[in-house]
């Protein structure tokens, strides 16, 4: 099972250049694990996109996509021990406080104990700083 920053899953519902990667790595172990709050990342992004003019088709057949993903994939929910976490890595990291949500939703599921587990992103920042924390890091590259 891999932890899922929502910027590797958009692209599974929205066609990007880095979509044949990361459905590479989804069909390679579809354990999928986010927070609680990536949906709502998800469903942010395509309608933005489809605010932008960018996406292919209506919001809705992208939408209905991020249903069918999300209905297989876990959800990390704790709030209070995540949102703790985050405030610590803000102090460590240059992130944004969404990123810093995902990053410490990662540590608490694994207990703080990062090494060797997976994180999936296509952020370089949240990328650096999951590195910093000890998480093996897969960036889908094309």
């Amino acid at each position: 099972m891999r932890f899922w920053d929502s910027s590797a899953l958009v692209p599974l519902v929205v066609e990007e250049p880095s979509s044949p990667a990361c459905r590479r790595l989804y069909r390679s172990d579809p354990g999928v694990m986010v927070w609680v709050l990536t949906r709502v990342e998800m469903i942010s992004a395509v309608q933005r996109r489809n605010r932008e003019g960018e996406l292919r088709g209506p919001a809705a057949d992208s939408c209905r996509r991020v249903d069918r993903l999300a209905a297989r994939w876990q959800e990390m929910v704790e709030l209070g021990p995540a949102r703790d976490r985050a405030e610590r890595l803000l102090a460590a990291h240059p992130l944004r406080a969404a990123d810093a949500m995902q990053l410490a939703a990662a540590l608490v599921l694994w207990d703080e104990r990062p090494k060797g587990r997976p994180f999936v992103t296509l952020d370089s920042a949240l990328a650096t700083a999951a590195r910093a924390e000890g998480f093996e890091v897969i960036v889908p590259a094309a």
